[in-house]
C-alpha cells in the first residue's frame, strides 16, 4: 500500500513539475540553432531575434550555427535537443517542407519533430539581369527565351531558386536554361561579370547588386509588388497571375517543448515584430517581417508542403 501511494505520489510530482518548470523558464542562456553558414540569410536574421529576446526574457539568447547537408544537419540536431525550451530552431522553407522530397533521409520528421512557435519572415527571389541584357521585365524575358530557345542561362544558387526557375518554366513555356550554383557569391560574380545574363537569388543578395548598378530587376516572386524592391513588379504582375514563390524564416522547439514556453515565445515575437525600429531593421537586410500563432504556422507549412512536394517531384530535382 505504501508503494502504491508512494507511485502516485511520484507521478503526481512529475506532472506538477512540467508547468511549474515553464512557470520559471527561462533560467539560463538560449541558443537558436542556425542551419546554415554564419552570414547567411537566415543567419542575419535569427541574431536579431536573438538580440531582441536577450532584451525581452533577461536570458542571453544566442545562435548556433551547425551547417551542412542542405539545412539537415543543424535542423536533425534540433530535432534531438532536449524539449526544455533552451534549444530552439531557426527553421527555413527548405528544412521544414522541400528537404524531405530532395534528400532520400534528411535526419528528422519536419512534421513530428517541432513545435512551430511563429513565423517571422519572408524573403522573396527576385530575377534580375546584367545591366547590358536586352530584356527589362520578366515578360521579355519569356519573349527572347521563345526567340532563341536554350541560349538564355539563369544562375541558380539555391534550392528555392531553382523552385522559381521550374514554375517560370511551366508557367511560361519558356526554354530557359538553369546553372546551378553551390552558393551566391560565385553565382553573383559571374552574372555581374558578363558570364551569364540572368539570375534566381534572394532580394537580401540582390538588393546591394541593383543599388550599386550591378543588376537589374526583372521581377520579384511575391503575388504583389513588394516594399523590399520599390517599383519592381511582381512576376504575377507581369501576365503570371498567382505566381508565387518565397523563402521564410519560423522559430520552432523540439517536439514535447511545453505548451507555456511555446506560448510565451510567440507572444515575445510578437511583441518585437510589432516594434517600427524591427520592422525596419528587417526590411533593410531584406526580411519581410510575418507574425502569427504557432497553429497558423502549422496550417502554412502544410500548404507549403502539399505545394513544392508534387513540383520537386515532377521536376526531379534532387538535393545536393
Amino acid at each position: 500500500m505504501k508503494r502504491r501511494v508512494f507511485a502516485y505520489a511520484f507521478v503526481a510530482s512529475l506532472a506538477l513539475g512540467l508547468p511549474a518548470n515553464a512557470q520559471t523558464w527561462p533560467s539560463k542562456p538560449i541558443k537558436i540553432v542556425v542551419p546554415y553558414q554564419a552570414g547567411q540569410g537566415t543567419d542575419v536574421g535569427a541574431r536579431l531575434f536573438a538580440e531582441q529576446l536577450t532584451k525581452a526574457l533577461g536570458q542571453q539568447v544566442f545562435v548556433d550555427n551547425k551547417p551542412g547537408a542542405g539545412g539537415n544537419i543543424g535542423t536533425a540536431d534540433a530535432a534531438r535537443s532536449p524539449n526544455d525550451g533552451y534549444t530552439l530552431l531557426m527553421g527555413t522553407v527548405a528544412t521544414q517542407t522541400m528537404n524531405e522530397f530532395l534528400y532520400p533521409s534528411v535526419g528528422y520528421d519536419s512534421q513530428k519533430d517541432f513545435e512551430p512557435i511563429a513565423l517571422v519572415g519572408m524573403l522573396p527571389m527576385v530575377i534580375s539581369a546584367n545591366p547590358s541584357f536586352a530584356a527589362n521585365s520578366v515578360a521579355e524575358l519569356v519573349a527572347a527565351a521563345k526567340a532563341k530557345p536554350d541560349k538564355i542561362d539563369i544562375a541558380l544558387p539555391s534550392t528555392t531558386a531553382r523552385l522559381v526557375f521550374e514554375l517560370l518554366k511551366t508557367q511560361s513555356g519558356a526554354p530557359l536554361f538553369g546553372v546551378p550554383y553551390k552558393g551566391s557569391a560565385t553565382a553573383m560574380q559571374e552574372v555581374t561579370g558578363g558570364q551569364l545574363p540572368v539570375i534566381i537569388d534572394t532580394a537580401t543578395a540582390t538588393r546591394g547588386q541593383v543599388a550599386g548598378g550591378k543588376l537589374k530587376p526583372l521581377g520579384i516572386t511575391t503575388l504583389k509588388s513588394s516594399e523590399l524592391m520599390s517599383g519592381v513588379k511582381s512576376v504575377a504582375e507581369q501576365g503570371f497571375p498567382g505566381f508565387e514563390v518565397t523563402a521564410w524564416n519560423a522559430l520552432y522547439a523540439p517536439k514535447g517543448t511545453p505548451k507555456a514556453i511555446v506560448d510565451r515565445l510567440n507572444a515575445e515575437i510578437a511583441k518585437i515584430l510589432a516594434q517600427p525600429e524591427t520592422r525596419q531593421r528587417l526590411l533593410q537586410i531584406g526580411f519581410e517581417p510575418a507574425s502569427g500563432t504557432p497553429e497558423q504556422l502549422a496550417a502554412f507549412e502544410k500548404r507549403e508542403r502539399d505545394k513544392w512536394g508534387p513540383l520537386i517531384k515532377a521536376a526531379g530535382l534532387k538535393g545536393d
